[in-house]
């Protein structure tokens, strides 16, 4: 019996035995990669994407690889404080400081060794896992790709696996008569009753499909009145990275109501004359886009003054960043009272030629940082009541949510 066993193996022992062998430890593999490090995700999301991205420069280095072009000591020291590094003339540390133009990275020195760690688990994980992307398209112009993870893929590689688990048994098993001389039914046949004997296997494949299906169907669902990376075609190719970035002009300059109202407020055609008045032609697109101003307000650049009796026509700019009717947001209470940069929320805004939406917006998001983000008494606005809720905490770092951020009512009403 012990002979006939292993020449049925080794008759069995083909490439096409080791082509699936090696394809099942791939599909293991794949499961393993899938691992998301949720404490990760969280720490990532709500401290490193206002400066980076997994697969490209913002404001800092794109991070996807930052596993195997450093040491985990090296990166540990350099999240801690990389200003720390610096100072203390670490080659590779100063090299990337003078690369990024000098920019100072946040310090964290909150974060343990194992939260660290986590966020590069992370970083592994949303570079091996970029999802596929299909084009959304909202009202009021064009959409870019969101993304789309395949999950149903995996679940439909392993359903594959363990037919052909199932199908490799069939065959050594009829090898193994075919050896002790005994009749073998064809392969279909013995699968057939292999399976109708052993109905938990029908169940399992069943539920797999079943789960993919459900996962898939959630992961559309969450993703319902999710734009990020929204970036519609605006009707004036107006590039922030010239007047933010280049020129320096501060965000509140042009959306002023952001400071002391709800809302940010989109310019008037009269605050881009403040400039445009005298700078009739621009670097990119020469003529062209500030026409369009010009054609809005009825100003005639040739004589340098504007038409009277003029019927001026509103430049229709298309909204970008939409919450729900149900949320409310004050700009004032984040730019004001909690100091917020406008980076912060909205991206590396000095670095885009088309604004698109930077952030999720979802709920979830905006708790992680009414939780993570820490009250800057500087300013005044918390003068007297900061230091009564110090005490009441027996802490020195105060977050919003100590102050009833995150009560349902703040933000839906």
């Amino acid at each position: 019996m012990k002979k006939a066993y292993i020449a049925a193996i080794r008759r069995f022992s083909t490439p096409w035995v080791m082509t699936l062998i090696m394809g099942l430890f791939s599909l293991a593999s794949v499961a393993q990669e899938a691992e998301l490090n949720e404490n990760g995700q969280k720490l990532f999301k709500s401290k490193c994407t206002s400066c980076h991205a997994i697969d490209k420069t913002v404001v800092g280095p794109a991070l996807g690889g930052v596993n195997e072009r450093r040491s985990e000591e090296w990166l540990i020291s350099w999240i801690r404080n990389s200003q720390e590094m610096i100072k203390s003339g670490d080659a590779e540390a100063v090299a990337l400081y003078e690369e990024y133009n000098k920019s100072q990275m946040t310090a964290f020195p909150e974060l343990s060794d194992d939260d660290i760690r986590d966020i590069l688990s992370y970083v592994e994980y949303a570079e091996n896992n970029q999802p596929a992307k299909s084009v959304s398209v909202t009202d009021g112009g064009e959409g870019v790709a969101e993304e789309k993870e395949p999950s149903i893929l995996l679940y439909l590689g392993l359903l594959i696996g363990l037919i052909l688990l199932i199908n490799l048994f069939v065959r050594i098993k009829n090898n193994l008569k075919d050896a002790q001389g005994l009749p073998t039914p064809t392969l279909i046949t013995s699968g057939k009753e292999w399976l109708l004997a052993n109905k938990a296997v029908i169940v399992i494949m069943v539920l797999l499909l079943v789960v993919g299906g459900l996962k898939d169907t959630w992961d559309t669902l969450v993703q319902t009145g999710v734009h990020e990376e929204y970036q519609p075609t605006q009707p004036i190719a107006f590039s922030h990275k010239i007047h933010a970035g280049d020129n320096a002009i501060d965000c509140n300059y042009c959306h002023s109501s952001a400071r002391h109202s709800k809302t940010s407020g989109i310019p008037s055609a009269n605050v881009c004359m403040n400039c445009h008045k005298y700078v009739s032609e621009g670097s990119i697109t020469g003529t062209t886009e500030i026409a369009k101003i010009y054609e809005a307000v009825g100003f005639d650049p040739s004589k340098g003054q504007y038409i009277e009796g003029y019927q001026e026509k509103p430049i229709e700019w298309v909204r970008i960043h939409n919450l729900p009717d149900l949320a409310y947001f004050n700009h004032s209470q984040h730019v004001t009272a909690g100091q917020l940069e406008c980076q912060e929320c909205h991206g590396p805004i000095e670095e885009m030629e088309e604004v698109y939406q930077f952030a999720p917006l979802t709920m979830g998001w905006c708790i992680d940082c009414h939780r993570e983000k820490n009250i800057q008494p500087e300013n005044g606005y918390y003068e007297g009541y900061y230091e009564d809720l110090v005490a009441k905490h027996n802490r020195e770092e105060i977050h919003p949510k100590d102050i009833g951020a995150l009560e349902c009512g703040k933000c839906h009403y």
